[in-house]
């Protein structure tokens, strides 16, 4: 490593591995640290993606796919199945594999990518972000940088750092847990989602099928039920209850920030891009493809920015306006959604789920899911039409 370059991006997954990309590809010269002794590893994610959605950011290979999904089941806690066909083809990805591609595309773009490398703080001068320190395999370096940018997940030190407000609300971070688990009985061409407060109060719980016999099965849960009972053992009495036979290969827990939008996501010297920037979408968890969005924008104004030699906060904050134009209306009425879904209970649930398998199968989709289930919001009416249309 040398003692300075244009942009140092912190944090290697998609979402740092594509603004890493776009930087370089403008003319400037990227260092990318990651912590992890690999990149790609550990994987914290169910994995799941739409093609529509995926597509606008990086054009999937063979290799990242684990599983194509023909539709969705929806499972009420009565046990009732709403089963959806979408044009949309859904897809069970490899995170190990398509995190590591992501990053060595950036690597051949002319990115210098480092593993094992610990960011505990950043450099300073008046109030701007200048640098970071960082030790890697024992030994402490300071490097300087003209642009930051905080890849690094819902716990984002960097931006805490930068003096952003990346803190979250209990209602508005999702701790999760999801197992690897084999020998499961399952139909690959379905993605099931269970909803219930008693399964998984404040969000939901996933069954998606990577190949035969083997799956990710994990769950997401409101923060304030947390406090309660863990995910972990929501989780464990699902697998035990449906999966009696099944061994799990692998656990792993984290958060996703189910937020509302985060209005500052720039400073003099810094940009934060994905999970850092709370760039998930509220309702669904999903942050894969919204965080490489982003992240191709910020990339790319960095990469202007150094040119012109001016990484001030209102230089950088085109970033942030694209952004905003981009995601920031899509996230918001997302939100406002999240806001009344979370509010319904059981009885809702199970009621919109009769109501929906009355109606003929072109008639069963998300979107009229969604107006049923809140029909006593009918405000709600034209976020949910335009999040569709997004």
């Amino acid at each position: 490593m040398k003692d300075s370059y244009d942009v140092i991006v912190v944090g290697a997954g998609p979402a740092g591995s594509t603004a890493a990309r776009l930087a370089a590809e403008g003319g400037a010269e990227v260092l990318m640290l990651e912590k992890d002794r690999e990149v790609g590893i550990p994987v914290r994610c169910g994995e799941a993606v739409g093609e529509m959605g995926i597509q606008k950011v990086v054009e999937l290979k063979d290799e990242w796919i684990s599983n194509r999904i023909e539709g969705v089941r929806l499972i009420a806690p009565d046990g009732a199945v709403v089963k959806i066909h979408h044009q949309d083809v859904g897809f069970i990805l490899d995170r190990k594999k398509f995190d590591y591609d992501l990053a060595k595309m950036a690597a051949n773009a002319g990115v210098k990518v480092v593993t094992k490398a610990y960011v505990y703080d950043l450099i300073k001068n008046n109030g701007a972000v200048t640098g970071v320190k960082l030790n890697h395999l024992g030994e402490n370096y300071t490097i300087k940088a003209k642009v930051v940018i905080g890849a690094d997940g819902v716990e984002s030190r960097v931006g805490r750092w930068a003096g952003l407000k990346t803190n979250l609300k209990l209602k508005d971070v999702e701790p999760c847990v999801q197992m690897v688990v084999s020998n499961c009985n399952i139909d690959r061409r379905y993605c099931d989602f269970y909803f219930s407060k008693q399964i998984a109060p404040g969000g939901y719980l996933w069954i998606f099928p990577k190949n035969d016999g083997i799956a990710n099965i994990g769950l997401g849960i409101s923060g304030e039920y947390a406090q309660h009972k863990s995910p972990l053992k929501y989780l464990q009495e699902f697998i035990k209850k449906h999966f009696p036979e099944a061994s799990v290969l692998t656990t792993v827990a984290g958060g996703v920030p189910c937020a509302p939008y985060m209005e500052k996501i720039v400073t003099d010297g810094l940009l934060l891009v994905g999970d850092a920037a709370h760039q998930v979408n509220p309702v669904s968890g999903g942050g894969i493809v919204w965080g490489m969005m982003a992240a191709e924008i910020a990339g790319r104004v960095a990469a202007k920015a150094v040119k012109e030699n001016d990484v001030s906060e209102k230089r950088l904050s085109e970033y942030s306006k694209q952004w905003d134009k981009t995601g920031g209306s899509g996230h918001r009425r997302a939100y406002r959604l999240k806001d009344a879904v979370h509010k319904l209970t059981d009885d809702d649930l199970n009621r919109t789920a009769a109501a929906i398998n009355k109606k003929p199968q072109e008639k069963q989709t998300i979107m009229n899911i969604f107006k049923i289930a809140l029909f006593k919001h009918p405000k709600l009416i034209p976020d949910i039409i335009k999040m569709f249309l997004w």
